[in-house]
């Protein structure tokens, strides 16, 4: 009996120990007698003992591996160390697990060989700024090559590139000549930008008083015009009011109905103002004459009178 419990519990510990739980993105390869059998996927599976073995437990998710830098020669006959850094995903177990033997080695080895081809048709300052582009040639390349192994390459890049020292001391002063120039050019547009704004400055101080000198000479001239115009009007008003009180005069004269005698005094009154004191010489008429002979002729007799 207890030999049977015994037996009984070992087949029990015998069948726990053949099952088998795949867990998420991962994927098991099972050989039955020697040969393929099957690639388990996620999820409880059972094994036959004795018959059946779990050879290879592959990891589905994206794998990253870093190489060590590697030498290569470019076209000009420059030695560089370039390592780099590969992004692969296994999408065939089955592949992966028979198609190559040590596949990372395979996959460093295949990156260094891929890596010298394309470096070496590049000459140096080429392949310094043209990371993208080999990126892209070794990513298409591997991935072609590492297709029958189950192996999708996602993406290649290159982490370093070391050039030689001497190489390194003269772009070192290669960046500083350029940093150098850069800096000239930018002092030089400064200054230059500073003087032009300088001038524009000054151009723009001299049109402002150009323009407000021609202001105050077009306010002055319009100025003495109305000065001028209001002295003409006044003059114009005051050769109108002689002229009205004239007028008048004359009218009241007139009603008045003077004598020759009257008029020819005024007359003479009229000859004597425009005698007075500019006058050196003087036409008088024929028939004033007699008219101030006459007058002489009675302030006479006026006088006689009052002497007596």
């Amino acid at each position: 009996m207890e030999l049977f419990v015994g037996f009984l519990v070992l087949i029990i510990i015998v069948l726990i120990a053949n099952i088998k739980i795949v867990p998420q993105a991962h994927a098991y390869i099972v050989e039955r007698l020697g040969a393929f059998h099957a690639s388990w996927g996620v999820g409880l599976h059972f094994k036959i003992p004795v018959v059946e073995k779990v050879v290879k437990k592959v990891s589905l998710k994206e794998q990253v591996v870093d190489f060590p830098p590697q030498p290569v020669i470019t076209k000009d006959n420059v030695t560089m160390q370039i390592d780099t850094v590969v992004y692969f995903q296994i999408t065939d177990p089955r592949l992966y697990t028979y198609g190559v033997e040590l596949p990372m080695s395979a996959i460093e080895n295949l990156t260094a060989t891929t890596l010298r081809n394309i470096i070496g048709d590049m000459e140096l300052d080429e392949s310094l700024t043209s990371r993208d582009v080999i990126n892209t040639k070794m990513r298409a390349i591997l991935d072609e090559a590492t297709d029958p192994w189950g192996i999708k390459i996602n993406r290649v890049e290159l982490k370093n590139i070391i050039p030689p020292a001497g190489i390194r001391e003269a772009m070192e002063k290669q960046m500083k000549a350029e940093r150098e120039r850069r800096e000239s050019i930018l002092r030089a547009e400064g200054e230059k930008k500073s003087a032009v704004l300088v001038a524009e400055g000054k151009k723009e101080s001299r049109i402002l008083e150009a323009e407000a000198e021609k202001q105050s000479q077009i306010l002055k001239a319009e100025a003495e015009k109305e000065a001028a115009i209001r002295i003409a009007e006044g003059e114009a008003q005051a050769i109108r009011e002689v002229q009205k009180a004239t007028a008048e005069g004359l009218k009241m004269l007139n009603e008045a109905s003077p004598s020759d005698a009257v008029l020819a005094i005024k007359g003479m009154e009229a000859f004597a103002k425009a005698a007075d004191g500019k006058a050196t010489k003087i036409i008088v008429p024929s028939e004033l004459q007699g008219l101030a002979g006459l007058a002489t002729s009675i302030k006479e007799i006026v006088s006689d009178n009052d002497n007596k």
